[in-house]
């Protein structure tokens, strides 16, 4: 696939999933957070069914690797989104933020190794350790530090935690599917099936899921659940799923050194948000590491050994 198509897709997921934490902001003010991923991902994976079923790119999976799709699609919507949102009753947006964005790409790459489907590479090292500490820089204002010395407090970073190593797991164990079956199928039944069990635990583990689906949201959470359902899911997760297969979970994965970034610039533009000269830095720290991510060992060693102007950076997106 030409460089151009990836690089496009790449920069409309870190776009649209950046503004997700928007919206997800806005509707979990008046619906249960379980309850309300709950039905999100499981309208959007019933419409992505649909939409392959009408193109008829609709597959049976063969029984070796539905065992495979199944434990995918619980760590990556089930087991990840369960835990984040409960997690993030006990520690503020921005510890959350830094710890679950930092570890995504961190447990990406580490599973990709694990499992064969990534190398190592000092590139890459540098480009995670970097985008981790830029995180950090971002986000450092909205950092409780008296927070993290309560007991309930570690309980929920810890779930937050889980919920990035989940995401991780279940995105590299998926790409193997995903080189033997149309990506928006999977991405419908990943979506389909981690929504509606996450709908079933929502019943049990949160006390006002049932009652929310009896009653009209307002106008906002409305809103704020179209967007991600067509964008954040529809949208969303089909790029990543192609992304996943066509550049690896790493690189792939790099989208959160970049999405964050975005967030706030939307916030600073449109919100009225004040930024600082710490933010910027941070920002800026965020966005080399996504762009070493992406090139891997050429960002670092071609600028040191480029001769006669030639082009530093091609082939960025290679697969691996």
């Amino acid at each position: 696939m030409p460089q151009s198509i990836q690089t496009t897709k790449f920069l409309i997921l870190c776009v649209v999933w950046g503004l997700t934490w928007i919206a997800v902001k806005s509707g979990i003010e008046t619906v249960p957070p379980m309850m309300f991923a709950a039905t999100r991902f499981a309208c959007a994976g019933a419409l992505l069914l649909l939409w392959t079923l009408r193109g008829r790119r609709m597959a049976l999976i063969k029984s070796k690797d539905l065992f495979r799709l199944l434990v995918s699609s619980l760590l990556m919507i089930t087991l990840c989104y369960g835990p984040l949102f409960w997690g993030m009753q006990f520690v503020s947006s921005g510890t959350a933020a830094v710890l679950e964005m930092s570890l995504t790409p961190l447990a990406l790459l580490a599973f990709g190794i694990a499992l064969r489907e990534e190398s190592w590479s000092t590139a890459r090292a540098l480009a995670m350790g970097l985008g981790a500490l830029g995180l950090s820089v971002l986000f450092f204002p909205a950092v409780s530090l008296d927070e993290l010395s309560q007991s309930h407090a570690l309980v929920g970073l810890a779930a937050v935690a889980w919920a990035a190593v989940s995401s991780a797991w279940g995105s590299v164990l998926m790409r193997p599917l995903l080189r033997r079956y149309d990506s928006t199928f999977l991405s419908g039944s990943t979506t389909l099936i981690g929504g509606l069990i996450l709908g079933m635990a929502a019943l049990v583990f949160e006390p006002t899921a049932a009652q929310s689906l009896t009653v009209l949201w307002d106008g906002k959470a409305i809103a704020a659940w179209l967007f991600l359902v067509i964008f954040g899911s529809l949208i969303g997760y089909s790029l990543y799923m192609q992304l996943i297969r066509d550049i690896g979970p790493a690189r792939a994965g790099s989208f959160a050194f970049v999405s964050p970034a975005i967030a706030v610039s939307v916030g600073v533009l449109f919100g009225g948000e004040a930024i600082s000269f710490q933010s910027i830095i941070g920002m800026a720290m965020m966005l080399l590491a996504a762009y070493i991510c992406l090139n891997g060992d050429k960002a670092v060693l071609t600028p040191l050994t480029r001769r006669g102007g030639r082009n530093a950076i091609r082939d960025c997106y290679t697969s691996e």
